[in-house]
């Protein structure tokens, strides 16, 4: 399985996946640029990615904990998710996600 994630400078990476990874973990373990500061806990929003619109319907509709989360996470879109809230399966097999700004390290380390 794979998913496609293009970085913050617009970059594109093809990640190999494992079923039942957390995408928060997939992205971070390949070395990518994200905080992920709660560990995939859903206790804050440094994991934020906006999902393809062609893949946002394929997800399991947001929770209230997420949707909250959100609510402190920089240029929401209607396609915003938590990265750690999607959890890799088949039915994902080639998901696309832009990691959001404000989602880099040194971002939230100058904080």
């Amino acid at each position: 399985m794979q998913i496609h994630v293009t970085d913050q400078s617009g970059t594109r990476h093809t990640l190999e996946a494992l079923e039942g990874f957390r995408v928060m973990e997939i992205i971070r373990d390949w070395g990518l640029d994200i905080k992920a500061e709660c560990g995939g806990a859903c206790a804050c929003a440094t994991c934020h990615v906006h999902v393809s619109p062609d893949w946002a319907g394929k997800l399991y509709p947001i929770e209230a904990e997420e949707e909250d989360m959100l609510d402190q996470a920089f240029d929401v879109r209607d396609t915003s998710r938590l990265s750690c809230q999607l959890l890799m399966s088949e039915e994902l097999d080639g998901l696309e996600v832009t990691l959001a700004p404000g989602t880099e390290r040194r971002d939230r380390d100058a904080a």
